[in-house]
């Protein structure tokens, strides 16, 4: 069965077929909702006026940003512990005859 999320973006509703499960998806659309609310609150006492377009790439380059600061993190975690393990075995394997 088709799964679809509508969210609310510059005061129209926009509608996806999701991709994922239904409650992944609306977590993902309501991120996205947020970051965009976010980023247009930055700008709310400007002068000049920020297009819909640029607030989107904004919020698009901070998920991003946010993303590759993750996978970065993740990969030293990773690395860690794959050093750790490796000591800790070498550690019994010298205790334990």
């Amino acid at each position: 069965m088709e799964q679809f999320v509508t969210i609310q973006l510059f005061g129209r509703p926009y509608t996806f077929k999701a991709e994922s499960e239904g409650a992944k998806a609306r977590e993902v659309a309501d991120y996205l909702v947020n970051e965009v609310a976010k980023v247009e609150g930055k700008h709310t006492n400007q002068t000049s006026d920020i297009s819909k377009l640029a607030i989107l790439i904004s919020a698009a380059l901070n998920i991003t940003s946010e993303h590759v600061e993750l996978k970065r993190n993740q990969s030293l975690l990773l690395r860690d512990i794959s050093e750790r393990s490796t000591n800790l075995i070498r550690l019994l394997d010298q205790t334990v005859p």
